[in-house]
C-alpha cells in the first residue's frame, strides 16, 4: 500500500470540524484515501480518523503537524497524525498458553500485521523454540511467587530498552503493576475469556459447562490499574451446546480469542481505535 499520513482526532462536537479538515487537507493539495467519523449524542463528542496521502503534499510528516495545531488547538482536539512507513515496535508478553502467541506470530510471518515484533517476554521456557524459529528474541524473566517486584522491574527494564511502543498480553497471567499501566497507558492490549466477571478463577470453562452456558466469547480490551475494566476494543462469541464437554469449550474459546485479539493489535496499528473515557471508537 501506498504511504499514508493518518489523521486521528475527537473533540466537542460543533458546526464545521468535518469541513475544517477536509479545507486543510486540500488546500494542500492533499488527497484524502479514506475517512471516518462519528458524533456521540450522548457525551457531545467527536471523533474523525482520516488517511491521507503522504506523496500528494507538499511536506513531510512534521510540516504537517505543525501546520494543523493551530486547527486543532481552535477546536481543543486531542489529536495524532502517525505515519503509514514508521511500523510500530511491539512487545509480546506470555505465559505457558501458545495460542494467541503462535497466531500473533504467524500473521506476522504472512505479513498481516504492520509492526515488527522486537522481541517476546515471558515467565516461563515453555515457548522459546517456537519464538527463535521466528528470528525474535525471548526473554525469560521468571517470577517468585513471594516477591513479584524483581520480576517486573526486569520486564519494565525490557520494555524500555526495545522502546515498544506496544505492549501485547497474549495470555500473559500476571497483573501488571499500577505504574506499568500508567507509564504505558492505551497502548498494552490484553484477552480474556468472557464469562467474567460470572466464572472467575480456576477453570472457568468447567464452571462454565456445569452451568449449561450456550455462548462463549473473548474480550480485548486496553489494560488498566483496574483489572480487566479497561476501554474494549473488540469482543467476539461463538455458540456452543449441552454436547460440547469443557475441553471441545476451551478449544473453541481459545479459536475466538486468538482472532479478537488479532483484531484488536491490527486496529491499534492502523489507528483505528479512538478512547473517550472508558468507551471506544472503532473504525473498522
Amino acid at each position: 500500500m501506498e504511504r499514508r499520513f493518518r489523521l486521528v482526532l475527537s473533540c466537542p462536537d460543533r458546526v464545521g470540524i468535518v469541513a475544517m479538515v477536509s479545507n486543510f487537507i486540500s488546500s494542500h493539495g492533499g488527497s484524502i484515501k479514506d475517512a471516518n467519523q462519528h458524533s456521540d449524542p450522548t457525551t457531545g463528542w467527536f471523533f474523525m480518523r482520516v488517511e491521507i496521502g503522504a506523496a500528494s503534499l507538499p511536506f513531510d510528516i512534521d510540516a504537517l503537524r505543525e501546520a494543523f495545531d493551530p486547527i486543532a488547538q481552535s477546536f481543543n482536539m486531542d489529536w495524532h497524525i502517525s505515519d503509514s512507513a514508521q511500523p510500530r515496535r511491539v512487545v509480546l508478553m506470555a505465559s505457558k498458553e501458545s495460542h494467541c502467541l503462535a497466531d500473533l506470530l504467524h500473521r506476522y510471518h504472512d505479513k498481516e500485521l504492520d509492526c515488527e515484533i522486537v522481541c517476546v517476554i515471558s515467565n516461563h521456557d515453555d515457548l522459546r523454540k517456537m519464538v527463535e524459529w521466528h528470528d525474535i528474541p525471548y526473554h525469560h524473566v521468571p517470577v517468585d511467587k513471594e516477591n513479584k517486584q524483581p520480576h517486573f522491574d526486569k520486564v519494565s527494564e525490557l520494555i524500555e530498552n526495545y522502546q515498544a511502543d506496544v505492549i501485547v498480553l497474549a495470555r500473559y497471567m500476571q497483573i501488571l503493576p499500577a505504574d506499568v499501566c500508567e507509564a504505558y497507558a492505551r497502548r498494552v492490549i490484553n484477552i480474556h475469556h468472557s464469562f467474567l466477571p460470572s466464572f472467575a478463577g480456576a477453570k472457568p470453562y468447567h464452571q462454565a459447562h456445569e452451568r449449561g452456558v450456550k455462548l462463549i466469547g473473548a474480550t480485548c480490551h486496553y489494560v488498566t490499574e483496574d483489572l480487566d475494566a479497561g476501554p474494549i476494543i473488540d469482543q467476539d462469541v461463538i455458540r456452543i451446546s449441552h454436547r460440547d464437554l469443557p475441553e471441545e469449550m476451551v478449544r473453541l474459546g481459545r479459536d475466538v480469542e486468538k482472532n479478537v485479539l488479532s483484531r484488536g493489535l491490527r486496529w491499534h496499528l492502523e489507528d483505528r481505535i479512538l478512547v473517550h473515557g472508558n468507551k471506544t471508537v472503532v473504525f473498522n
